[in-house]
């Protein structure tokens, strides 16, 4: 099969492996998309905490749906022609030699866990959000409800409610899917930033309450003027150092700083001199797969009932044979949204 890798310089290059191996609990997949994301570009950086250089070159990919091919004489939860998500492919020395992984969903295969083939106690916690997607919802699109059951599973982990308010920092799928999902949970006071018109007009379609240009405004001043005291959240959909050290003149008393953007390096500098006595940062870079997959009904709920369009968070399909050209696009900010490579 044909995989995406990042060469031990940052290179991307497509690479022919064998097709991966799977027990007597798991399924072969074969691939039907994955999502591009941004913790894509930070493995691509070296910036991805837990993947240290030595590790490379490793496959890539983490927001894949796939067809289940074949199974495990154990798996009694999946069968051939089901529709799951996040197939991965792991680090296999006798397959693949020192090729290492990111999770290798751009591949043409991939292996989910059946969790109801492991007994109570050894089900590997990737099982649970090894979801099978209904028939009714668009199997190419479906790579996006990653997206979504992070997020809501993240809104419910930083206990956001109802009352609250909240800054958001960013305008990608990620923030767009936190301000949506924090509007239909009904928080009502929701303050977007972004950078261009365009991406104002994105936040405020998709549900915030107040949007500010970052490069033609004081956000400080702006935020104050309608919150005097500050507001209780602020979250960092970016990934930015600057975003953390701004937010902190944003927060109230007791307020909190939600970082769910990756930040490329493992270290930042703060300065704290601005922010109140007392206040929390939070960080959330890896979400629980157990409660991912909590998050998976509600989030069918809502596409079903027609809250949620998977359409409206996708701008960019590529084919496999150009998922190069789909990175060049992504990394020079040409996706708008997400971008989806289809197999």
């Amino acid at each position: 099969m044909k995989t995406l890798i990042v060469n031990t310089d940052g290179s991307l290059a497509v690479k022919e492996i064998p097709i991966p191996k799977y027990n007597s609990k798991q399924a072969l997949v074969k691939t039907i998309s994955c999502g591009i994301c941004g913790t894509d570009t930070k493995l691509i950086h070296f910036g991805f905490k837990g993947f240290p250089k030595d590790v490379y070159p490793i496959m890539l990919g983490h927001e894949g749906v796939g067809r289940v091919v074949e199974i495990g004489s154990e798996v009694t939860g999946l069968k051939v022609g089901d529709i799951v998500l996040l197939p991965f492919n792991d680090p296999n020395e006798e397959l693949y030699g020192s090729l290492g992984s990111g999770w290798g969903a751009y591949s043409e295969y991939g292996v989910v866990n059946d969790k109801a083939a492991y007994p109570e106690g050894e089900i590997p916690e990737v099982a649970y959000a090894q979801q099978i997607v209904p028939e009714d919802i668009n199997p190419v699109d479906a790579a996006m409800i990653i997206t979504l059951r992070e997020v809501l599973s993240n809104i419910k982990y930083f206990g956001i409610k109802e009352n609250d308010n909240v800054v958001v920092y960013g305008s990608g799928p990620v923030a767009l899917t936190f301000i949506k999902f924090m509007n239909l949970l009904g928080i009502k006071s929701i303050i977007a930033i972004a950078r261009n018109e365009e991406k104002i007009k994105n936040v405020l379609v998709h549900g915030a309450t107040v949007a500010l240009n970052s490069k033609e405004c004081d956000v400080v001043k702006e935020v104050r003027s309608i919150y005097p005291d500050g507001v209780k959240y602020v979250l960092d959909a970016v990934g930015s150092p600057d975003v953390v050290n701004q937010a902190m003149e944003l927060i109230c008393d007791r307020g909190e700083i939600l970082c769910y953007g990756v930040p490329e390096k493992s270290q930042m500098q703060l300065d704290f001199s601005k922010a109140p006595y007392n206040w929390k940062l939070n960080f959330q870079q890896m979400p629980s797969k157990l409660e991912e997959s909590m998050a998976f009904e509600q989030v069918l709920e809502w596409i079903r009932s027609g809250k949620i369009d998977l359409k409206d968070y996708i701008s960019d399909y590529y084919t496999f044979d150009h998922i190069l050209e789909a990175f060049e696009k992504f990394a020079d900010h040409k996706i708008l949204k997400k971008g989806i490579i289809t197999y």
